[in-house]
């Protein structure tokens, strides 16, 4: 890495640490190497190609990485290729002159021209039209281009960074997207990481949604600690953004009280392991008289290993809670009084298999 390189990634991991800076939250471990991959390509011009599902907040991290590179004083423009008509794209990328198709009455400039030498952020890139991607393709190698209805060469100055929530290769594979054009972008992926992916997580975003919201005048809740272990223990399928409208939900329907799984939705509830009973009052009596009917296992006389016999034991439980509940994890976790997340960790701690004759194990 030369000097100035090097000075530049300094002042990128330098703002990285600022909390007060970074939008993209989190202590987790994903998080934390999230911003490390951020703050490292932003140091650079290079294309970047951003990964992850709905609602996990890849137009945040574009526009993080924008605002940590050199070219954060620079335009930062954005469009979503899936939400213009494809006869309209063109010029929206590329602008057009005067006269270039009925309706256009004055020259206008596209989004790469306003981008200049900023950032141009190009959504849902996998939604872009086989016409329109190799108009692109050409430009990321000219790096030029022309407005529609002229013949004179623009400079495409812009840094590229796309984003997708759809399996690229899967769709270069099956025809739909060209090969040579995922490979341009594809020059340094960055997957951003599943809500359910970012444990502890889960509460700092509802703590900073009800923060804004309360800032914002709409008041505030309470989360009753059964709630807060309903959302660490759901798998959230629309991220962030789902997590951000349940809270903002609930704070218009329970303004200034305490929210219980009651008020959850069902979905939310479903897979949570049952409270335990009360326990019942007991003189002592009943306990010694549990002890003298079922004295638990016998310890030979040559001794135990005791850490295998124990691991035996609980691989046994896992086994069975597993099989009779269809390999569905949720519900085995539910059986043994586990957190889902906790199950998953033994089973692979044990190396127990989750194959069975149908497929593998269900998540949900």
């Amino acid at each position: 890495m030369d000097s100035s390189l090097g000075q530049k990634y300094n002042r990128a991991m330098a703002e990285k640490n600022n909390e007060a800076d970074c939008p993209l939250l989190g202590d987790s471990t994903a998080m934390r190497d999230l911003r490390n991959m951020i703050a490292r390509v932003a140091a650079t011009d290079s294309t970047v190609l951003v990964l992850g599902e709905s609602g996990t907040g890849k137009e945040l991290v574009a526009r993080t990485l924008h605002a940590w590179s050199p070219r954060g004083g620079q335009p930062y423009v954005a469009i979503n290729c899936g939400a213009i008509p494809g006869e309209l794209m063109e010029s929206e990328l590329f602008g057009h002159e005067r006269g270039a198709f009925t309706g256009a009455t004055a020259a206008r400039k596209g989004r790469f021209e306003l981008a200049g030498r900023g950032t141009l952020f190009l959504d849902e890139i996998a939604e872009m039209s086989p016409a329109l991607q190799v108009k692109l393709l050409r430009v990321l190698q000219e790096r030029s281009f022309e407005r529609v209805g002229s013949s004179s060469a623009v400079r495409a100055e812009a840094r590229i960074v796309a984003a997708t929530h759809r399996d690229l290769e899967r769709h270069v594979e099956q025809g739909s997207f060209r090969e040579d054009l995922y490979y341009r972008l594809n020059v340094f992926p960055i997957r951003v990481p599943p809500l359910r992916e970012r444990g502890e997580d889960i509460l700092l975003l509802a703590e900073q949604t009800l923060k804004r919201l309360s800032d914002a005048g709409m008041g505030g809740i309470r989360l009753d600690p059964a709630v807060r272990h309903a959302l660490l223990e759901y798998a959230w399928p629309g991220n962030v953004r789902e997590l951000q409208n349940l809270v903002e939900r609930l704070v218009i329907l329970h303004a200034g009280g305490t929210v219980g799984l009651d008020d959850l939705p069902a979905k939310m509830c479903a897979g949570l392991p049952s409270m335990p009973a009360p326990a019942e009052p007991d003189d002592g009596l009943n306990e010694l008289m549990r002890l003298v009917a079922d004295p638990g296992p016998a310890l030979p006389p040559e001794g135990i290993d005791l850490k295998a016999y124990l691991e035996g034991i609980e691989r046994s439980l896992i086994e069975q809670a597993l099989a009779a509940h269809d390999y569905v994890i949720a519900h085995a976790a539910n059986r043994l009084g586990l957190r889902r997340t906790t199950l998953v960790e033994k089973i692979r701690k044990l190396g127990i298999s989750v194959m069975r004759a149908a497929g593998a194990v269900h998540e949900a």
